[in-house]
């Protein structure tokens, strides 16, 4: 358009590039579903903002998703008003001790627990976790509540994958609760159904019928991602947050006397307290 200044931007690789829509309600595409292999895309610049102009390929694959060229502005968030939205939702008098942080961490940790090293698929990329079947399988109950409380502060910032929110809240929350600062990376792009999703059976079970099966079980678990002995327990500790819930994991109660404290209690209990048995009807807990 004459007397406006054009910034050409190129995609040589369609992977490299997701449709994450400006507008609310569209769904994330990736342009090499459309066999388009390379396009240049033509951003002019106005007084009323941007204006997006494109032709062959790239005209030809936005017309495929129904989408406006528009659509393709590169939006990056406001990642400290991010981080401030986050905190601001943290304090929730009536769930579980008062702080939602436990339940954020639990959910980017099942996020990322599905990972494969071998095979590069499962992980926090993707956010799959919004679809089935994924998001009924059973080491993930409860975390609708996670991901419901999130949904306000991923509509409310545009070009916001679930995916990075869901990793960045709970370091929020671990920082808010006590723990170390944690470095945050952005890039994580959202997929568009659950054709996704991991297979169930990627996430730990509490138990395996004796002690030498769970400690097998728990090894494949975490090696599968590439972790060794020593690291296993590191993440372990991670349990000083948040307590259990019969209507999840079938166990109950707190894990440590400060459930929403970053701290090491859970190792010093583990080895300084007498543990005997709970008497009760429930699954067997000490």
């Amino acid at each position: 358009t004459k007397g406006h200044r054009q910034r050409m931007l190129s995609w040589a690789r369609p992977a490299r590039f997701t449709l994450r829509a400006v507008a609310r309600g569209l769904t994330s595409q990736r342009l090499s579903r459309t066999g388009a292999r390379a396009f240049t895309v033509g951003v002019a610049r106005s007084s009323i903002g941007y204006r997006v102009l494109a032709g062959g390929a790239a005209a030809t694959a936005l017309a495929g998703f129904g989408l406006t060229f528009a659509h393709c502005a590169t939006v990056k968030p406001d990642w400290k008003q991010v981080r401030q939205d986050v905190k601001a939702i943290l304090d929730e008098d009536d769930y579980d001790d008062g702080s939602i942080g436990p339940l954020l961490v639990r959910l980017a940790w099942h996020a990322s627990g599905t990972y494969d090293a071998t095979t590069k698929t499962g992980g926090s990329d993707g956010a799959t976790m919004r679809f089935p079947p994924e998001a009924a399988h059973g080491a993930n109950a409860g975390l609708a509540e996670a991901r419901r409380r999130l949904e306000p502060i991923q509509a409310k910032h545009a070009g916001l994958s679930y995916a990075d929110l869901w990793i960045l809240a709970s370091c929020v929350a671990i920082e808010e609760m006590g723990g170390p600062k944690v470095l945050f990376r952005p890039g994580r792009e959202d997929k568009p159904s659950g054709e996704w999703c991991t297979p169930d059976g990627r996430l730990p079970d509490a138990d395996k019928g004796t002690k030498p099966a769970t400690i097998t079980h728990i090894r494949d678990i975490f090696g599968r991602m590439g972790f060794s002995d020593q690291e296993i327990v590191a993440l372990l500790g991670a349990h000083a947050l948040g307590r259990c819930h019969t209507s999840r994991s079938g166990y109950d109660g707190p894990w440590t006397r400060a459930p929403t404290t970053f701290s090491n209690e859970y190792f010093r209990l583990l080895v300084e307290v007498p543990w005997k048995k709970k008497e009760w009807k429930g699954p067997l807990q000490y």
